[in-house]
């Protein structure tokens, strides 16, 4: 586990930077006269461009070694950072800069993810994968949590500029990091030389196709896709509902909650090691995700019960999320896991704008009317829900819970998705491979010394 720890700390360390510098754009663009439109653009602005490039970015880091591709993310994102510092510094700053940077970023963290989760098989044996992808999951919680608090305090202090050279200084730590670590059997793989050389766009199709090829992948990635638009349905409506509610004390209560049970989830994993059966497990945890971080939400109305049902729903969320990076880790080959992490990073994440900007209106134009009014479907639900100010937005939640616990059961009862690791046989690590040849080179050594 040494040279991951390493690796891991690097990225820990640049995942907070980054959470720092993201929340100092935020108040740069609001102290410079913005507005909420200004800062749902710009958080759009780092989204859609890591959402959109990811597929492209895979078939990029599947054709160059993984140390390659993660030095191409940090180093692109040291790039953009750093030229936003020297800006500062030589006086030509501009609040409107950081809209482009915030696409850059984005792209460059399009690299991180599909580079990151493909290099994790070369550094730590299979049966430590479920340990390190929670490992993974846990430094962004924590990112999440002391990032902003990190960017908030620096730039009350000191003003972008020294933000800017924080987060330059995490890069630089995690490049080091990589820098120095082996990465096992770290090789592209090699292709026919007569065979015509593909287009890029076109590998980054055949991360999609591969993942709808083979079933049990298939019916995972569908049912996870349905979930997750469900659930960002839910989710986009935490935060105006507990304002709405409770206010800015009470908001800050739940995020911070979101940080601590998404690290709690991580050490339950690296203690844990994950479920035996990943297909029954992942479908339980979605179960109880729905059910404690949108239903549970819905119904109770104090800052207490949400901050314990939200911390429930993302300790179990971070459980999720490792498992399904290692059903893709152990099941599909390592020549193909850059394009498939991408595919999977597209499909997850394209559904976010769309299930956003859907859920605001609904909830402002029909689900809060109808609660202050008590009637339609809250005939039924007003008495568990209420009829105040917020109760349409709980309603909502509610009704998502239900849709997505009714999706993962129907999950959790198909065989292909249930019996996904007896169904889909796991394949060599690189790591293992890399032993293996180690051993057999070793073995031959020997051989020879006898003959002599």
């Amino acid at each position: 586990m040494g040279p991951f720890l390493l690796v891991w700390s690097g990225q820990a360390v640049s995942l907070a930077g980054s959470a720092a510098v993201r929340f100092a754009f935020i108040v740069e663009v609001w102290s410079s006269g913005g507005n909420a439109t200004a800062v749902t653009v710009l958080s759009l602005c780092a989204m859609l461009p890591q959402a959109v490039f990811s597929p492209i970015a895979g078939a990029i880091v599947d054709r160059m070694t993984k140390r390659a591709a993660l030095q191409v993310a940090d180093a692109g994102g040291l790039l953009v950072v750093g030229t936003l510092a020297l800006l500062h510094y030589l006086g030509a700053f501009h609040a409107w800069q950081v809209y482009p940077a915030a696409v850059l970023l984005g792209v460059c963290a399009a690299f991180q993810f599909p580079a990151l989760s493909s290099a994790v098989p070369l550094l730590v044996r299979k049966d430590q994968l479920d340990r390190t992808n929670g490992l993974l999951a846990g430094a962004k919680s924590a990112a999440g949590i002391g990032g902003p608090a990190l960017g908030g305090l620096l730039f009350a202090l000191f003003g972008i500029g020294p933000t800017l050279l924080v987060d330059l200084a995490s890069y630089a730590f995690a490049l080091i990091g990589i820098r120095i670590v082996r990465f096992n059997g770290d090789r592209v793989a090699k292709k026919d030389a007569d065979a015509p050389r593909r287009r890029i766009t076109a590998d980054a199709l055949e991360g999609l196709r591969y993942l709808f090829r083979v079933p049990s992948l298939r019916d995972l990635i569908v049912n996870f896709c349905v979930v997750n638009l469900v659930m960002v349905f839910g989710f986009a409506l935490i935060s105006p509902m507990v304002l709405l509610r409770a206010g800015n004390g009470a908001l800050a209560a739940v995020n911070t909650s979101v940080g601590i049970g998404g690290v709690a989830g991580a050490l339950l994993m690296a203690a844990w090691g994950g479920p035996a059966n990943r297909g029954r497990g992942m479908m339980l945890g979605v179960v109880g995700m729905c059910l404690s971080g949108l239903v549970v939400m819905g119904l109770v109305n104090g800052v207490t019960g949400w901050c314990l049902a939200i911390l429930v729903g993302a300790l179990l969320m971070t459980v999720v999320n490792a498992s399904m990076q290692t059903i893709v880790q152990t099941k599909v080959p390592h020549e193909w896991q850059g394009r498939v992490f991408g595919a999977v990073m597209f499909l997850s994440q394209i559904s976010v704008p769309l299930a956003m900007a859907v859920s605001g209106p609904l909830a402002d134009h029909v689900f809060e009317p109808l609660a202050a009014q008590g009637s339609g479907l809250f005939t039924v639900l007003g008495p568990l829900v209420g009829h105040g100010p917020g109760s349409g937005m709980a309603a909502m939640l509610f009704l998502a819970g239900i849709g997505g616990t009714g999706v993962a059961l129907w999950g959790l009862a198909s065989r292909s998705i249930r019996d996904i690791d007896d169904l889909l046989p796991d394949l060599d690590a690189p790591q293992e491979q890399a032993e293996e040849a180690e051993q057999a080179e070793h073995r031959g050594g020997e051989r020879d010394e006898v003959r002599a």
